[in-house]
């Protein structure tokens, strides 16, 4: 009688995070390219902050009017400023607006978008009444307006973030809101409510970390837009004008004439560096909207 030998079955075995995370950055080049080049920014401010005396990033450091050498890398401006160290100083003084103002109205806009979709009602009607009013106005023009009034002498990079922030919640209010609407809607939702959870578990438990790349997408578009009016309001000398800011020394170079002058390296490097910063987070924005919205995300 003959005998049947068992065929051995093939071992198939999970890819590990780590491989699946490799593999979606191949397939999502813009999140790859933007996190490069992030990284690459950040580790430049990190070396520099090393390697630098702060206070050469201000006036009456350094030699003035010196064009990229060995010594002066970026060169110094028509204030004695070394602009290698400005620079260094001015990246993280430029990125800490953004993140404060991105973080500040990510936040309300996240809390007002959860509480006004949930709830629903007259709270719904409030709130996304309110956004739908304040949104057509011109926020770039309020800002202006507001930083203009203010006394120079209490203008700091903290004071510009404020500024910033007093009107970037309503878009991920109106964001969050409409994922909200969405959420609240499905079996797992559902399913909660019928097991008796109780509504905070379920807005903490459910629908939050389901919400999590749409409120990561959120932050990032809300640092780029916050970077962008810190940046013109510090461009048109409404920032505060000692610091070193990219859109100061950009300020400071158009007023003194660089180009015509021949100090060509003092608006053209902060200018870069500016476009290296905002181009990163709108790569960034783009993989992570991928990510976060299933009509365009890449099957795995």
């Amino acid at each position: 009688m003959a005998t049947v030998t068992a065929v051995p079955q093939p071992q198939f075995r999970q890819p590990g995070r780590a491989r699946l995370l490799i593999g979606y950055l191949r397939r999502n080049l813009s999140l790859l390219i933007g996190l490069v080049m992030l990284a690459g920014l950040v580790l430049f401010t990190l070396i520099g902050l090393l390697t630098i005396d702060p206070k050469d990033a201000y006036p009456l450091s350094v030699p003035t009017r010196r064009p990229p050498s060995l010594e002066y890398p970026f060169g110094t401006d028509f204030f004695g400023r070394d602009l290698y160290a400005a620079m260094v100083v001015g990246l993280w003084q430029t990125a800490l607006i953004g993140v404060l103002a991105g973080a500040i109205g990510t936040f309300i806009g996240t809390v007002l978008g959860f509480v006004s979709a949930y709830f629903g009602g007259w709270v719904d009607n409030t709130i996304k009444g309110i956004c739908q009013i304040l949104t057509p106005i011109p926020v770039l023009l309020i800002q202006i307006v507001i930083a203009g009034s203010l006394d120079k002498r209490y203008v700091t990079i903290y004071t510009m973030a404020l500024i910033v922030v007093l009107l970037a919640w309503m878009g991920p209010t109106l964001v969050i809101r409409s994922q909200v609407l969405s959420m609240k809607e499905r079996q797992f939702v559902a399913v909660a409510k019928l097991s008796g959870v109780s509504e905070w578990e379920i807005i903490f438990k459910e629908i939050l970390p389901n919400l999590l790349p749409f409120i990561a997408a959120a932050f990032v578009a809300q640092v780029f837009s916050a970077m962008i009016a810190s940046f013109y309001l510090a461009v048109l000398g409404l920032g505060p004008l000692r610091e070193p800011l990219l859109g100061n020394i950009i300020w400071a170079a158009q007023s003194q004439g660089a180009f015509f002058n021949g100090w060509w390296w003092w608006p053209i490097i902060p200018s870069v560096a500016i476009v290296l910063i905002l181009g990163s987070l709108a790569l960034i924005n783009m993989g992570l909207d991928e990510l976060a919205n299933p009509r365009v995300r890449r099957t795995e």
